[in-house]
């Protein structure tokens, strides 16, 4: 489980658009947020807009989010690769650079220590975890957020400081493991 000031573990997963993308893929980028998420977690899908609005507001900051599916597609199809691609389609999220990769294996979030979707894991500018998490504070309605957790971490990383808050409890779907 990764703990706060940890690097970023190596990955190499493959994307909606079927290219394989590694953790290098993001070495130019003054922050990385990596998100543990899927299709099948209603929390999940609550957040899917607003992780696109975020994206598109800190592109210009450079800063890099990867969505990775760490759910088993065999328990849970509505997180096949297949119907990743289909979300993926449907948001757009290829004309905006979006990337959500499958973690097949789950390696990857074994690696992080994930265990919900969504959970959150920021990394800073020298690859170290300066925030894991939650989003924000309401899932349920937008209109409600009083603490707009990764938002401020992203603001303080790519500012070069230490976030206010580095963990707040992720809310969401526990993980769908292999059997």
């Amino acid at each position: 489980m990764l703990q706060i000031g940890d690097k970023l573990p190596e990955f190499k997963l493959k994307g909606f658009d079927d290219k394989i993308y590694t953790n290098f893929d993001y070495a130019d980028k003054y922050a990385l947020a990596v998100i543990f998420t899927c299709n099948s977690s209603p929390i999940s899908k609550a957040y899917g807009q607003r992780l696109i609005k975020l994206f598109e507001a800190y592109e210009d900051d450079n800063l890099g989010i990867v969505g990775i599916n760490p759910n088993d597609a065999l328990q849970s199809p509505e997180d096949s690769l297949d119907h990743m691609k289909f979300v993926a389609d449907r948001l757009k999220l290829g004309a905006i650079n979006f990337l959500f990769l499958q973690d097949e294996t789950q390696e990857v979030a074994k690696k992080f220590g994930a265990t919900v979707t969504p959970e959150v894991f920021l990394f800073n500018r020298k690859r170290e975890l300066v925030y894991k998490g939650a989003i924000d504070d309401a899932w349920e309605n937008e209109n409600m957020v009083t603490a707009a957790y990764l938002e401020d971490a992203i603001e303080e990383a790519l500012d070069g400081i230490e976030p206010d808050f580095p963990e707040v409890e992720a809310v969401g779907t526990p993980i769908v493991w292999k059997k």
